[in-house]
């Protein structure tokens, strides 16, 4: 059930992020943000580019730039790592699920594909997010590490 949540939670925000009122405010200017959270990725993240962070009643989300691939970071309030993102091209997916989507979503272009990675030492701990579109519609679907595609939602 955590891991549904995750996955919902991750997906629901790589579009928006809702802020609130700042009460906290760390010393390189970054409001609303945990100290376990700004330490943990400041360790994990060394180098790291383009740092920019926003904090909802759930989350915490930094976007960043790690050796030129842009990526996003998600904590709990408490600081724990909820899970990684990037952006990847569709050929990142496996074989397997890039022609079930081309047999099930024939005349869709992948307008986006994410890959979330939870960090938790399971067999599903990576999945993809692909933006679907065609004909003025567009959909969200998950693929799991076993190449299984799977509807998400409509995004349009």
């Amino acid at each position: 059930m955590k891991k549904i949540f995750l996955t919902i939670a991750l997906a629901a925000s790589l579009l928006t992020v809702n802020t609130y009122a700042a009460t906290f405010k760390a010393e390189d200017g970054t409001e609303n943000v945990s100290y376990a959270a700004l330490t943990k990725f400041n360790n994990d993240y060394a180098g790291a580019e383009n740092v920019s962070w926003k904090v909802s009643n759930n989350f915490q989300k930094v976007t960043f730039t790690l050796d030129g691939t842009k990526m996003s970071a998600f904590y709990n309030l408490r600081g724990e790592v909820m899970g990684v993102t990037q952006n990847v091209q569709f050929n990142a997916l496996p074989e397997k699920a890039r022609k079930e989507i081309a047999a099930k979503y024939e005349g869709y272009f992948a307008k986006e594909v994410i890959k979330l990675e939870t960090g938790e030492d399971s067999f599903d701990n990576t999945v993809y997010f692909v933006d679907l579109a065609k004909d003025g519609k567009e959909l969200l679907v998950r693929v799991t590490p076993g190449a299984g595609v799977y509807f998400f939602q409509n995004v349009k």
